[in-house]
């Protein structure tokens, strides 16, 4: 499937992860846009880690065109560069009291964060380390 991540970004985000040494992928709707054959610009990434660090350190080596938001209160991060937005978020892993409908959310795997989410279309992943 990696070869089909074309984008340039991916190169990048991948450089940066192995400097890193961060496990990181690519997950979600654009993992089934790339299956389906559609066009994409919105890429999710998702790193066992910190999204925000991870976030930065890919700006710095994109260079000045790449503008980078940190949201310190979800602990994730949005990438913009010539029209591609890349949001990037940490693994977690979420838990449910009896008497509470909002859930305790913590550091998690990858194989946590999958479990988490609502679709299994949105749990499907491409792993962009080498």
């Amino acid at each position: 499937m990696r070869e089909h991540l074309t984008h340039p970004v991916f190169e990048v985000i991948a450089e940066v992860a192995h400097e890193l040494d961060l496990n990181v992928f690519v997950i979600g709707g654009f993992v089934r846009d790339l299956l389906l054959k559609r066009p994409s610009k919105d890429i999710d990434i998702v790193v066992e880690g910190s999204g925000p660090l991870l976030a930065k350190a890919i700006a710095k080596k994109m260079g000045e065109e790449t503008h980078v938001t940190i949201f310190k209160s979800f602990g994730t991060a949005m990438l913009k560069n010539n029209g591609v937005e890349v949001e990037v978020v940490g693994t977690r892993k979420e838990s449910y009291r009896s008497e509470s409908r909002k859930p305790r959310v913590s550091e998690g795997t990858i194989e946590d964060d999958q479990k988490r989410r609502d679709f299994t279309i949105n749990a499907m992943a491409i792993s962009l380390n080498k």
